[in-house]
């Protein structure tokens, strides 16, 4: 069905966090990727860094260094291909509530899920207790304290579930529900997707994409095809230790004969601050429902793990996030 080969090796794991508001409550932004994604990001630095100067770039241990891997990735000096990416992609998404509540009274629960790639699920012991901390130092409007309350690993193709950690006991016990890149292929071969020339996308959450070095507002179906492949490949690469390769070109000239044929996405742009460059940034991109039609069941793999790994740009704080259906002729 698919000429695209299977990056045979790439791995993620899922897991799903319920938090409860503290005595005094949370006040949340309406979007919260970013919000949890810094909180986190400083609170994880201050556990790990192992001379408390906080300058990753000059450390001599930066190669070997939890925080530089999960927040700092760069080419390792070996480093021969794909050393020309603006950006390596962090090996982490952070996928925030889907709803824009902004207040949640004490007590109240709310989620988040955490997918880990390749070697960045090795780390998951710091990740809780970074959460922990996180938890007392506060979130949100007045940084009100909150609190974890469990952490669920999950299977996201069955839907297999078990609790790894439960605040009781503050215990972790890892549970392996990792997909693969191959289980995504082979549930792909289950599809009776014969002559698929419908889908439709929804893009849940911001999804920023480039093309020859400019943001994108029309989702056109070979632009989303050509960063899902930069960001498998850079996936593979760089965290788990093969180059993924595929007659790039030939699927991306494939990826130009199906055409959007319904476009119901928009355009919007969301504040937030950064405390690294002490200003507000706009966090941006489309959202929204995407028709395309043509030849389509060669990509149905990829798209497929797309769902799981999100697309574009700033996918650490969520963004990038799809939901894929087919569609009767």
């Amino acid at each position: 069905m698919s000429f695209l080969p299977c990056p045979q090796g790439l791995v993620l794991s899922r897991y799903e966090a319920r938090f409860r508001a503290g005595a005094d409550g949370v006040i949340l932004p309406p979007y919260k990727g970013s919000t949890f994604r810094g909180g986190f990001a400083g609170t994880f630095r201050r556990l790990v860094c192992s001379d408390g100067t906080g300058e990753c770039k000059k450390c001599r241990l930066k190669h070997g260094c939890p925080y530089t891997l999960v927040f700092e990735s760069e080419p390792p000096p070996e480093s021969e291909v794909l050393r020309s990416f603006d950006a390596v992609p962090r090996p982490f998404v952070l996928e925030p509530p889907p709803d824009e509540k902004t207040r949640y009274s004490p007590g109240e629960a709310f989620d988040f899920t955490l997918l880990l790639f390749g070697r960045a699920r090795n780390l998951l012991p710091y990740f809780v207790v970074t959460l922990e901390e996180f938890t007392h130092r506060g979130i949100g409007k007045g940084r009100r304290p909150f609190f974890l309350e469990e952490i669920v690993a999950v299977n996201p193709l069955t839907g297999v579930a078990a609790v790894i950690y439960r605040r009781e006991d503050r215990i972790v016990r890892p549970r392996d529900l990792s997909v693969t890149a191959e289980d995504i292929w082979n549930r792909a071969a289950g599809y009776p997707v014969d002559g698929l020339q419908k889908i439709e996308i929804n893009f849940c959450t911001p999804t920023r994409i480039t093309h020859q070095g400019a943001a994108i507002h029309t989702p056109e179906f070979h632009t989303i095809i050509r960063n899902l492949l930069r960001r498998v490949s850079s996936l593979c690469y760089f965290y788990h230790g093969f180059l993924y390769e595929a007659e790039f070109p030939e699927v991306i000239r494939r990826a130009c004969e199906v055409h959007l044929v319904r476009d119901k996405t928009s355009w919007v742009t969301i504040g937030r601050y950064s405390s690294r460059q002490g200003r507000r940034i706009p966090l941006e991109g489309f959202v929204g429902r995407a028709v395309y039609e043509g030849p389509l069941a060669e990509f149905l793999p990829l798209l497929l793990l797309g769902e799981l790994i999100h697309v574009g740009k700033g996918t650490v704080f969520g963004q990038g996030k799809f939901a894929l259906r087919i569609l009767a002729e």
